[in-house]
Formats: structure tokens, sequence, C-alpha cells
């Protein structure tokens, strides 16, 4: 968990501890922000080996990409980094279809556990299946309650290959894990799948290019603060601020005055310069 949301836990947790008290939960955070912080405040980073990538790299070199699926892939943000350069990525729904899905159910502790089509050792599962039924297999504690305990999805069938056991035809009905032994049932149902169109422009070269044109629209500069405003400002800089006194509010006040970078209706981000340095201000009200 990061320092920005182990606080939002902490203040949550402590506005539980003290409700009765009256004290809602709060926080002001101030972190120092590097150019790398800005980007990612308003970015993603499409890995190198991710579909995110590939789709990127091939709307460049060919002036769109496609895919298909049943969500959208660029869906917090349609700014993008790739190999270092930031690019504005448009995803277009070009057409829609149906499509059946697939789910593995698993009973951890079945009445009875003689096949009826076969029983098969989780070791000699092809990868497929091993890659998406190793997580609840290898759980030190399963849950167990009457009939299946767990479903895991697999997709469609395009989206499984040809080499699973289950799907989209179960061969075995009888999974053996350490010993154990788990019935194993296949449920499909059917799911609207979409074609997207993704485009992609460049908006900056490198990170600097980019953190700054996020400071010329979101910095602007904290000062005019009374002795008990700056009190709150430089302890939200050491750790965080968790007081919900006349001061924090003002301070609140007086940033929300500007456009935040991320803003709820209880919460937000933004980006701001203080006594010479920039911080990225999280704010809890």
């Amino acid at each position: 968990m990061d320092r920005r949301s182990l606080l939002a836990t902490l203040a949550a947790g402590a506005g539980a501890a003290l409700a009765g008290c009256g004290h809602p939960s709060v926080v002001l955070d101030l972190k120092a922000a590097t150019a790398d912080d800005v980007a990612d405040e308003v970015s993603m980073t499409a890995d190198p080996d991710s579909e995110k990538h590939d789709l990127v790299t091939s709307a460049l070199e060919n002036g769109s990409a496609t895919r298909r699926g049943r969500h959208e892939l660029f869906d917090r943000t349609d700014t993008v980094r790739v190999d270092g350069a930031f690019y504005e990525v448009t995803e277009t729904r070009v057409a829609s279809s149906e499509v059946t899905v697939y789910e593995v159910l698993v009973d951890f502790n079945p009445e009875e556990t003689t096949p009826e089509q076969g029983e098969i050792s989780f070791a000699d599962l092809p990868e497929t299946d091993r890659k998406r039924l190793e997580p609840i297999v290898s759980e030190a504690d399963p849950p167990q309650q009457d009939g299946y305990d767990v479903g895991v999805k697999y997709g469609s069938a395009a989206e499984v290959g040809n080499d699973s056991v289950f799907v989209p035809e179960r061969q075995y009905d009888v999974l053996v894990h350490e010993g154990e032994r788990y019935r194993v049932a296949v449920e499909s149902r059917t799911a609207s799948e979409v074609e997207y169109r993704y485009e992609a422009t460049e908006v900056a070269p490198d990170v600097e290019t980019f953190a700054d044109r996020v400071r010329d629209r979101y910095l602007f500069v904290l000062s005019g603060l009374s002795d008990a405003e700056r009190e709150v400002v430089e302890e939200s800089i050491d750790g965080a601020y968790f007081e919900d006194d006349e001061a924090f509010r003002s301070v609140v006040e007086t940033i929300r005055e500007h456009e935040g970078i991320r803003e709820d209706d209880f919460y937000g981000t933004w980006l701001l310069e203080y006594e010479g340095s920039e911080y990225l201000a999280y704010v809890e009200w």
C-alpha cells in the first residue's frame, strides 16, 4: 500500500474511532512533486509486455489498431506513457456482438469425489488452467460452503485458446491437488463483446516536457497563509495533518479555489508550490 492509500485508510479509521466525539475523517498530505510524480498523476505507463503497449505501438506504426473485448482498456486516462514518450489515445467503439464466456466452478468439500467424466492432477493441467486456478487452490483456508465454493472467470473460448481441459468443453470433473479432491463444473453465459479502434498522438517526447504541460495547467502558489495555516501545511509535509480544525478548513478552502488534478465529492489531488517547492497535495475533507 502506498503512502497516500495508507493515509486515506488511517484517516477513515481515525474518523470511525472518533465518530462518537464528532471528529470526521480528514487529511492533508503534501508529497514532493518530481517530474515523474506529476506525470504519473495524469497518465498511465504501458509496460513493454502489456496489451496496452502493443496497441499503442501498433496504432503509431499503422495509423490505428483494433481490439475486441468486454471492457474499455484505457478507462482511467487517455494519456499513456510508452517507451518514455507520452501519447493521447482515443478508444472508439466500432461494433458490438454477443459472445459466450465461461466460468470454472470449484467445490472444495464435495460430498461425492468419484469422477463421472474423469479426474486430473493439478500438476498435469495445461498451463492456461494452472495459471487461472493456482491462486485459489493454493489458498491456506479456501472457502467451504454448500455447493460450489468459488468461480474462476475464464473469458471466451477465443481468449482461453485451445489448451484448456475445462473450457469450452469440460474433460474432467474432479481435480486432485496435494491429496485433496475437488469437484469442478463449468458455467457459460452470453456477454456483449465490443470492437474498439485505437489511435495515438504524441503529446510530449519525454517526462520533463509532459510535466511542464501539467504544471502550466494545474500549478498554483499557496501563499498568504496565517501562522496557524502554515503550521498545518508544514505538518502535512513532514507527515500528514488529520485535525479538522479552523486552520485546516481554511487551508483546504484556499486549495479548492484552484483546479484540481483529480476532484471528487470529499477528496482530491492538487499541484501546488509552497515556499519555492512543488508538492502534490492530497486532501480529504
